[in-house]
């Protein structure tokens, strides 16, 4: 007898139960579906998508700590440390340039603000404050200063990544120069503790649709769909300019490492639907981490190039920065000339490095522009309080790509990136080890077991090698 095909209801059921893909993407549809329709209520579910990305910044810290460890240590060669540092800094710096560029040639092109004529008196610049909480960028050399830790313990609980990173290469720097010898226990407790954070990942995973359906109702429940109309023009320009950035780094992938953007979207699509859902690419750094190691960068590379990407190469920003400058001036009846652009891309290219991880940056950011501009009132940007939110998605997934090119990017150009790997990987030819899938949707919450098991490159081994110890 031929073998029974299973009902479409429970073909359905399955993929609800096994899919993560499938259960953020009915929770993001329920979402909008109870905001719309109870958007007094609606409003009440922020706590699922606040509480989640709390959970998620928990791990984040230690995590980028163990994995950069590690990363240096068997890796065995501080000097590469270094190159993929400044490789990656090279990497940012242009490619949020070309972000911003691209941002300004098309507000110029399509004028989104032209023919508004608002009065900047108007306009309630308090809001802007409220929003903001009063808070500012911080200079350069406050960013740099702020970027060192004052102390081993705050920087974690502060969850500060510049500064954890800061520690993790002392820390690896001290176990390459120490040997394995004189300290033959640090090095594989920290690869445990990154299995154990991998797997506490796991389980936090499984709350990811309740965050997505919260994070959803109020964002409909709170603003409507009713803005997005008064803003059609700045919505699709923003959205437009993100997808031709987005085509022009698939390029970049290609020419650089021959590798698909697109498989590499399809093979992070669960994380890509978190991270739209809850408008934060936090909430998805430590999958990602795994997803580029198990796709074939080393873990020295993506332990550094993606949480500093966090705060050096925030692409979608750089674009929505760019445009809002340009379409506010458009607005108020500012014609901003070729001098003064230039000076709105120089500008946008220091106020973009401050603004990981401070309440309405991007608020901040273009107020910092329009007053060293001198000819844009600065409470303009108000105009922007309804819109700003609507943007999350665009933010968010051109920062998320822009950092995970440029892991494949710099690996590629320091010789990091297993290329036949990263491709069989991308094509869905290689396996994934039995315990990725005990966070019960296709990917994993744990570290692979061959990198946990390789010896260390530079560091002498013991004469007797002993079994791990396991962890329950």
């Amino acid at each position: 007898m031929p073998p029974s095909v299973p009902s479409l209801p429970r073909r359905v059921a399955r993929t609800l139960r096994t899919s993560l893909f499938a259960q953020v993407l009915c929770a993001l549809v329920l979402g909008i579906v109870v905001g719309k329709l109870w958007p007094d209520t609606a409003t009440a579910f922020q706590p699922l998508g606040d509480g989640f990305t709390r959970l998620i910044k928990t791990v984040i810290s230690p995590l980028v700590f163990c994995v950069v460890v590690v990363g240096i240590a068997k890796a065995g060669d501080l000097k590469a440390f270094g190159r993929i540092g400044v490789k990656a800094l090279i990497w940012f710096e242009v490619a949020s340039t070309a972000a911003l560029v691209i941002g300004l040639v098309a507000a110029n092109v399509v004028g989104p603000g032209k023919g508004m004529n608002v009065d900047p008196s108007s306009l309630d610049a308090a809001a802007v404050n409220q929003t903001t909480g009063g808070g500012q960028l911080p200079s350069t050399t406050e960013f740099v200063l702020n970027a060192l830790p004052e102390s081993f313990v705050g920087a974690f609980a502060e969850n500060e990544l510049l500064q954890v990173l800061i520690l993790a290469c002392l820390v690896g720097a001290a176990l390459l120069h120490l040997g394995h010898t004189k300290v033959p226990k640090i090095l594989p407790a920290i690869d445990q503790a990154q299995e154990v954070i991998f797997t506490v990942v796991g389980f936090i995973m499984r709350l990811a649709p309740l965050a997505v359906f919260g994070a959803m109702a109020h964002l409909v429940g709170n603003y409507g769909l009713g803005v997005m109309k008064t803003y059609a023009k700045l919505i699709v320009l923003c959205y437009v300019a993100a997808a031709l950035f987005i085509a022009l780094l698939a390029v970049a992938l290609r020419m650089v490492t021959g590798l698909s953007l697109w498989k590499f979207l399809r093979y992070i699509r669960e994380e890509m639907l978190l991270a739209l859902g809850t408008a934060s690419t936090e909430s998805v750094m430590p999958r990602v981490m795994q997803k580029l190691r198990r796709a074939g960068a080393r873990d020295d590379a993506v332990g550094l190039v993606l949480p500093t990407g966090y705060s050096f190469n925030l692409d979608g920003a750089s674009l929505y920065l760019s445009i809002g400058t340009l379409f506010i001036a458009q607005a108020v009846g500012v014609d901003l000339s070729l001098s003064q652009q230039i000076t709105v891309v120089l500008v946008l290219m220091l106020t973009s490095k401050g603004m990981a991880g401070i309440p309405g940056s991007a608020f901040l950011a273009l107020a910092a522009t329009a007053s060293s501009l001198g000819a844009i009132p600065a409470g303009a940007v108000a105009l922007l309080l309804g819109v700003d939110r609507i943007m999350d998605s665009m933010r968010v997934v051109t920062n998320l790509l822009g950092n995970c090119v440029a892991v494949f990017a710099v690996s590629r150009w320091e010789g990091a990136l297993d290329i036949e790997r990263a491709k069989k990987t991308l094509d869905g030819e290689e396996a994934a080890p039995p315990d990725d899938e005990r966070d019960g949707g296709g990917g994993s919450g744990e570290a692979e077991a061959p990198a946990a098991a390789d010896p260390a490159p530079g560091i002498p081994t013991q004469k007797p090698k002993e079994p791990a110890p396991e962890v329950g």
